[in-house]
């Protein structure tokens, strides 16, 4: 089927083309028909699948332009609100039908007066829709669509109630439509209740779990994980990542030891502040941030387009939220790769996973140290080839032909190699094992390192000060970017700890552990 074959408009039809729509993806293949014909409708859809479009389409089809909205679509959180609205924006943008995001969060006189001006379509969290018809500022009595959208994750979210009493501001006989990935019963009780012999469109398993996603998983015990993971972030070397963790305080603690060996990442969870949550998906977004570190929780309602990878750093908890964890990558008919870390005892929830699902998780051997240093090493090179081919090195030839009388250049190109890249990377197995010293050393962490303009004397002259240590008890020094390891005798690890711990390094504050200590 083709979306000429529909009988949408011109208009319609040149906004597709634009957002580069080719064919109708399964959902809205089946959908768009029925709703055409003024049909209720329940889909059964992840997000990722094309159903923004499956009721978006129609929406802009059957909406006449007016100053009341002829539409009302809620959505689970401000994220899907402002994606749902700018996508309906693109589709009406030729038939001149507007969208309105209403969310808390945001500045409510705002919203009134583009309501007072005229919105053809209200896409709205549940509880600043309610505000707004509790305050006389929104109107629904002409209302003619209403769509639940992400209906599970609105009930998930304690929003039946609310559902409820805005659908009541709405005219009997207006037209509903119901999208959710998975279908509760609470979900069968409000289509019974608010639905008119609704047509059911659900996607077969094997569309559920988008086909273009190519699923792998990894054994890994639960120490090697943050090693693995940097092995495949190093080898895949992809565009954006997701990572999902279990909790607040997993995804805090990993995504520090991201950024502390060198990556670009960032976290999102509950506790986090919408303006702080808003920062960090705009950076996402835009590149500027790498790798999202997230729960299930703060990841509802995520559509970014980019998202290369999806790696499941702590197992789902169930197959629906694998379904719903993997389909953030995948996105507009691109291809995704999901990972899955996978512990000995874990294989029972995984096999629950492929069944429920109905897909295959294929298992995967994690690339050596070796592989991950080499990747990094392709990496740098082509780096290196891109800023030779611009000519924007050439600021430092002059310097080069002053060291070039002192040493050879291919000991230079190293060293400069060493002062932007840091050296290669280390195996996590290795720094957990500790010195391998028999003399009875500690190996201690520090938080501060080569970018911090600290070298070897640096520590050593701050250990002797501070805890009163002569520096021939000071044993192997190690600094590397973003940190440091240092080795002193077992029976002076805690008073150096303690006499370092929290002080102001060269302008930085200092965090000292024991290396091997969680």
């Amino acid at each position: 089927m083709t979306f000429e074959e529909l009988g949408l408009s011109k208009e319609t039809l040149k906004a597709i083309l634009a957002m580069g729509f080719e064919e109708p993806t399964p959902i809205q293949a089946g959908t768009i028909p029925l709703i055409l014909e003024g049909k209720d409708v329940i889909g059964q859809a992840q997000t990722g699948t094309g159903k923004t479009a499956a009721f978006g389409i129609p929406i802009v089809e059957r909406c006449p332009k007016g100053k009341k909205p002829f539409a009302i679509i809620l959505e689970p959180t401000r994220e899907l609100a402002v994606q749902v609205a700018e996508e309906l924006n693109k589709i009406g943008k030729y038939k001149k039908i507007s969208a309105l995001p209403v969310y808390g969060g945001a500045s409510i006189l705002n919203q009134i007066k583009a309501m007072r001006r005229g919105v053809d379509v209200i896409v709205g969290t549940p509880g600043r829709v309610i505000d707004h018809i509790n305050r006389g500022t929104l109107d629904l009595t002409d209302v003619r669509m209403a769509v639940l959208d992400e209906s599970d994750e609105m009930l998930d979210m304690g929003f039946v109630d609310d559902i409820k009493e805005i659908l009541k501001a709405t005219p009997s006989e207006r037209q509903t439509l119901l999208f959710s990935a998975t279908m509760p019963e609470p979900i069968f009780d409000i289509a019974k209740r608010h639905m008119r012999a609704p047509e059911k469109v659900r996607l077969s398993p094997k569309e559920m779990v988008v086909q273009k996603i190519k699923q792998v998983f990894y054994e890994v015990r639960h120490y090697e994980k943050i090693e693995a993971l940097a092995r495949l972030l190093d080898v895949e070397d992809p565009e954006l990542t997701i990572i999902f963790c279990h909790t607040k305080k997993d995804v805090d603690e990993l995504c520090g030891k991201l950024q502390q060996i060198g990556y670009n990442a960032s976290a999102l969870h509950g506790d986090y502040t919408q303006a702080r949550r808003d920062e960090v998906m705009e950076k996402f977004k835009n590149g500027k941030i790498d790798i999202l570190v997230a729960t299930d929780v703060a990841a509802r309602g995520l559509d970014i387009q980019n998202v290369s990878h999806v790696i499941n750093y702590s197992i789902p908890q169930n197959p629906e939220s694998y379904v719903h964890r993997i389909g953030r990558t995948g996105r507009a008919g691109k291809s995704g790769i999901a990972i899955t870390f996978v512990t000995p005892r874990e294989y029972n929830s995984l096999r629950l996973i492929e069944r429920t699902a109905k897909t295959t998780i294929s298992r995967k051997k994690l690339p050596t140290l070796a592989d991950a240093n080499k990747a990094r090493e392709k990496a740098i090179a082509a780096e290196l080839a891109g800023i030779i081919g611009e000519g924007r090195h050439q600021c430092f030839a002059a310097l080069i032909e002053e060291l070039a009388g002192e040493y050879p250049p291919a000991e230079i190109a190293a060293a400069a190699l060493l002062a932007a890249y840091g050296e290669p990377r280390v195996s996590e197995t290795e720094l957990r094992e500790g010195t391998g010293d028999r003399r009875g050393n500690v190996r201690l962490f520090m938080t501060i390192g080569r970018k911090d303009n600290i070298r070897i004397p640096d520590i050593v002259q701050s250990i002797a000060r501070e805890a009163n240590v002569p520096s021939s008890k000071i044993g192997n020094i190690k600094v590397f970017d973003k940190f440091t390891f240092v080795e002193v005798p077992s029976e002076i690890a805690d008073r150096v700890i303690g006499s370092l711990n929290e002080i102001m390094v060269k302008g930085k504050r200092v965090r000292v552990r024991q290396a091997n200590a969680q």
